[in-house]
């Protein structure tokens, strides 16, 4: 008597409105728990990841899905299992790398990256290098050219590269015979997979470099010069394109992203895209009115009019005088905060006439 098929949804481990990226999750975990080569000589799991293998066939391609969610197992009569061909070998090429290294299959088939047929090393682009850069409040607002240090890696002067001591040599891997991979036989087919012993080089170092421990790279330093862009803010990150890692085997170098941490001012707050500070506005002017001067974040002169009877705390803004917008588009208000100056001391001359002033204001010509 004949076992009925298990509902592939239930075999992936989902619920049948899983989305595509949900069942590559689901049979990777199954996968992986059942592949032959974690489960040596265990019929058990042998079918169990044939089963899992038939339904991710079945559950990754939308036509076949959706016969299946309508007629179950009998639509598909008459199809077979894909196992065996050309396009469900390149679905399982991404999946094994995960088990296997990121080098699996030699950079043929679906997300093998430029470059590289069997044997051959993979062109990628180098990875992003990050660093910071401390400026002041005024170049963070008017912008300023920098120059940042930047650790990178580079070739060994040493062994050129190589990761070999001087007078020797990478030698021939023997597990592989040079080829920089090893196959395997699982249902059916044969699985190429990068060499464990070489890493998928092909060679090995026999006696590593001293100056770099065998990498064939050491880490240096360098000035990067940078333009920081008025307006920037705090946190706010600078790209600089090229000047990251360089790529392996010739890829393209990443980019340096630069974090900008602004430094607090002693007479100005910045708050978005204005700037505010205190103006002094001394007691008489701020009773009587008239102009004050205030100095801008940039040192330049900025005249506030302070109209009669202005109390201390009162702010004026003055237009497109704060900071300005990264992309050119404008820029904020600059807000004075008056702050009224009373004489701690005055002349005998003075003190009368504020006396004077007092009585006016109570209404006595005592």
């Amino acid at each position: 008597m004949t076992t009925p098929k298990r509902d592939y949804y239930e075999v992936i481990g989902v619920a049948k409105t899983a989305a595509p990226e949900e069942i590559k999750k689901a049979f990777r975990k199954e996968a992986f728990k059942y592949h032959p080569d974690r489960n040596p000589d265990d019929h058990e799991a042998e079918l169990k990841f044939k089963e899992v293998t038939e339904a991710y066939d079945v559950l990754s391609d939308p036509e076949r899905r959706k016969v299946y969610d309508q007629f179950g197992h009998a639509g598909l009569e008459g199809q077979g299992f894909r196992g065996g061909g050309e396009d469900i070998f390149e679905q399982f090429q991404d999946l094994f790398a995960d088990f296997f290294g990121a080098g699996f299959g030699g950079g043929g088939g679906r997300g093998g990256g430029r470059g590289g047929g069997r044997g051959q090393p993979r062109v990628q682009a180098g990875r992003d290098l990050r660093t910071g850069v401390r400026l002041s409040l005024r170049d963070a607002v008017y912008g300023s050219k920098r120059d940042v240090s930047v650790v990178f890696p580079s070739t060994c002067a040493g062994c050129s590269g190589s990761g070999s001591a001087k007078g020797s040599a990478p030698v021939q891997c023997r597990q592989c015979s040079g080829r920089g991979q090893v196959t395997q036989g699982t249902m059916g087919f044969m699985i190429a997979m990068p060499c464990p012993q070489c890493g998928g080089a092909g060679k090995v170092i026999a006696k590593p470099c001293g100056d770099c421990g065998g990498r064939g790279e050491v880490r240096s330093e360098k000035k990067v010069k940078v333009s920081i862009p008025a307006g920037i803010d705090h946190g706010q990150a600078i790209r600089v394109q090229g000047q990251g890692e360089p790529g392996p085997n010739g890829g393209p170098p990443g980019n340096l992203l630069v974090v900008v941490e602004v430094e607090g001012d002693s007479k100005f707050q910045r708050e978005g895209h204005d700037l505010i500070a205190e103006v002094p506005v001394p007691f008489h002017t701020a009773a009587l009115g008239g102009g004050v001067q205030l100095a801008n974040l940039d040192g330049a002169p900025v005249g506030v009019e302070i109209p009669p009877g202005t109390q201390p705390g009162t702010a004026f803004t003055l237009q497109g005088l704060g900071v300005p917008y990264v992309d050119g588009s404008g820029r904020g208000n600059l807000i004075a905060v008056a702050r009224v100056e009373v004489p701690r001391k005055m002349s005998a001359k003075a003190r009368k006439a504020l006396e004077e002033f007092a009585r006016a204001l109570n209404g006595s010509d005592a």
